[in-house]
């Protein structure tokens, strides 16, 4: 079973999205560890049936190379990222792991990825689980 960490911040809707779209897909073949930046985020992603769950700075430094793959929005790799809540620690830590990232590309916190095609956040999650299959089978 391959472990995931979904990271995510704020209310958690889109690490909540993720992992009932992962739970969906993939069942039990991986294991999915919400990490919330706070409880609030935490907690939603709970609710979405990931497997386990933490909250924090330290929650983030310690799963990040513990993990075959990180999932988030583009903000989790950005210093004060999600209004500040990021803090360049955990920023670090998810960019520095060795596992695989898989970022979502909102444009947020004044950064433009030129070249990404602007999507709605369904279509994106959906190239996500694309993307995972294809890191899967590879």
């Amino acid at each position: 079973m391959r472990k995931v960490a979904v990271i995510d911040g704020q209310g958690g809707g889109i690490g909540s999205l993720v992992i009932k779209r992962l739970k969906e897909e993939f069942g039990d073949r991986l294991e999915i560890i919400a990490i919330g930046t706070n409880s609030t985020a935490t907690s939603a992603m709970m609710k979405a049936r990931a497997n386990k769950g933490a909250t924090g700075e330290n929650a983030i430094l310690w799963n990040a190379g513990r993990v075959d793959a990180i999932i988030g929005p583009l903000s989790i790799v950005l210093a004060n990222g999600m209004l500040g809540e990021l803090t360049p620690e955990m920023a670090k830590a998810i960019a520095s792991s060795p596992a695989r990232k898989f970022l979502i590309p909102l444009n947020q916190e004044n950064v433009e990825m030129i070249g990404a095609v602007k999507e709605p956040l369904p279509h994106l999650i959906e190239k996500l689980i694309e993307n995972i299959h294809q890191s899967m089978n590879a």
